[in-house]
């Protein structure tokens, strides 16, 4: 008699069933939907006529024929406290991603060669932050000492480099085959040769997505800038959204009574207020397709083998 064998497959390891697929699909469709339709809503909104606005009483649903205009964005970009601010987020989020690339990079390659200078006791104090958070007023006494208040350092310094960004790099790092990096110290490279010409190119995915991290944290970051910034000619963009559209507090920049419309001093419709909220989405909505890619190798595979 003979006993027929047979192989035991994981319960998620199973091809769905028919049923199955088709209330994944239905599932992911109705998560869909509530992502797409208010960007769907405030994005039409922002598209429509001061009457369509009215009419709708609100949000706009539906788009009518006629009542559709730009006019939102012109009046946004013809100056005025948008305008300014917007550069304003792009240069910190340039400059500051820049900067914490730079630090994180270099860091994670230090700590992740076990055999550096103070290895463990700066990997131990790195950690320490995981569990023990600076407070506000002790962040801000810092901050004022070092004569950054009312600077765009500011905005960049104090969150420079994300603990959990370095961690998930380094453990990528340790798992780059020692051999490879032996190899090159034979033929004379240097640390910094090593980590330029091996590391990085080895290290893409995990650095473009470490880099989209930072940079989505410097545009949405607005908390920093209600600490330090008194100027209001400083303010980035997502504390502009966040005075205006959410609060409904009308903005000027510094003495010079300019409004955060060009030409305007009373508060504009809620069609500008939807399009100072689509520009401020616009940047994160263009680069995620890019570097969405780059997640599963680059973060995933990092934090897993480290």
């Amino acid at each position: 008699m003979t006993t027929r064998a047979y192989r035991t497959i994981p319960a998620w390891a199973e091809r769905p069933s028919p049923a199955g697929r088709a209330a994944k699909a239905a599932v992911l469709t109705l998560i869909a939907a509530a992502i797409l339709f208010p960007l769907y809503m405030v994005t039409l909104t922002s598209l429509s006529t001061q009457e369509a606005v009215s009419a709708a009483g609100g949000l706009v649903t539906r788009p009518s024929p006629g009542h559709l205009s730009f006019a939102a964005y012109r009046e946004l970009f013809a100056g005025g406290v948008v305008t300014r601010a917007v550069l304003v987020s792009l240069g910190v989020t340039g400059v500051g991603t820049a900067i914490s690339l730079a630090v994180t990079v270099l860091a994670a390659y230090g700590l992740s060669r076990t055999g550096s200078l103070l290895h463990r006791p700066i990997l131990f104090l790195i950690l320490l932050t995981f569990l023990f958070v600076p407070g506000m007023i002790p962040s801000y006494l810092v901050v004022s000492s070092l004569g950054l208040i009312d600077t765009y350092w500011a905005l960049i310094l104090p969150s420079a480099v994300w603990a959990f960004n370095l961690v998930v790099m380094r453990a990528f790092f340790m798992n780059i085959p020692r051999e490879i990096m032996d190899s090159a110290r034979i033929d004379g490279a240097g640390e910094f040769r090593i980590l330029w010409r091996i590391v990085l190119p080895m290290s893409k995915g995990v650095t473009a997505v470490i880099g989209l991290f930072y940079a989505v944290g410097y545009w949405n970051a607005f908390f920093n800038a209600v600490l330090y910034l008194n100027d209001t000619s400083m303010w980035p963009l997502q504390l502009v959204l966040r005075q205006y559209v959410l609060q409904g507090q009308s903005i000027y920049a510094g003495q010079s009574g300019e409004s955060i419309v060009a030409g305007q001093n009373l508060p504009p419709s809620l069609a500008v207020q939807m399009a100072i909220v689509v520009v401020a989405m616009i940047p994160v909505l263009f680069i995620y397709p890019f570097v969405q890619k780059h997640f599963t190798k680059g973060v995933v595979i990092g934090a897993v083998k480290g």
